[in-house]
């Protein structure tokens, strides 16, 4: 199947008020393109390298996401070139996304990674500690946090994913629940190409689709 039937399949497949992301990571622009023109809401870009030429040439037309583990020595590039930082989950890192969006004059929207798996080999804050976090986010002016992000755990099992999910989908409802400064929880993105239907049934406003769109990746990290 084509990019195009494969993104309309998925569209004809979710409910209207969840947004379809493509993971774009490793696809030429071209791919992106036809992405875009099929109709997918959002690109997702791993590798700050790769999302300049995505953002430069389409950031017109689309938002363009960060949502992979960024170094901090690459935040100001970052910043500079992409709508929203997905993959927050330290003061660090919140402190150097500030900065440099301060230096731009620009507010940062960002979302908290959530490790909702509790896998030790996995970025993200656990659960537990993400309202510390983002407690701890209030007093930096150039960012705002507009919700969670989980890509969910690695398993055979729906049952496990799906709990993960649905522990997540809480903390976003007590996060709302509550008046932070500079959070807004607007967006609960969770699921991938193999668990976003999941992810739907617990709650996901935002699913970030990659190899059932663009199949597998043209090469590797």
């Amino acid at each position: 199947m084509t990019i195009e039937a494969n993104i309309q399949a998925i569209l004809k497949s979710i409910p209207n008020h969840v947004q379809l992301m493509a993971a774009a990571k490793t696809q030429s622009l071209d791919a992106v393109e036809s992405a875009i023109d099929a109709g997918v809401h959002l690109i997702g870009e791993n590798y700050v390298q790769e999302m300049l030429p995505v953002y430069e040439s389409f950031h017109n037309r689309i938002p363009v996401h960060f949502i992979g583990h960024l170094q901090t020595n690459k935040v100001k590039i970052a910043v500079a070139h992409c709508d929203m930082i997905e993959t927050v989950d330290s003061i660090k890192l919140a402190q150097e996304i500030d900065k440099r969006a301060g230096q731009l004059n620009k507010m940062m929207p960002i979302l908290i990674e959530i490790n909702s798996g509790r896998e030790s080999q996995k970025h993200g804050v656990f659960p537990e500690k993400a309202e510390a976090l983002i407690a701890g986010l209030s007093s930096f002016p150039n960012i705002s946090v507009r919700g969670l992000m989980t890509m969910g755990p690695w398993d055979d099992d729906d049952t496990i994913i799906k709990e993960a999910f649905r522990e997540t989908k809480t903390l976003f409802d007590t996060l709302t629940s509550r008046a932070m400064p500079h959070a807004s929880m607007q967006i609960l993105s969770m699921g991938m190409s193999h668990s976003y239907r999941l992810a739907i049934e617990e709650g996901a406003t935002v699913i970030r689709v990659g190899t059932q769109i663009f199949g597998k990746r043209q090469y590797s990290k």
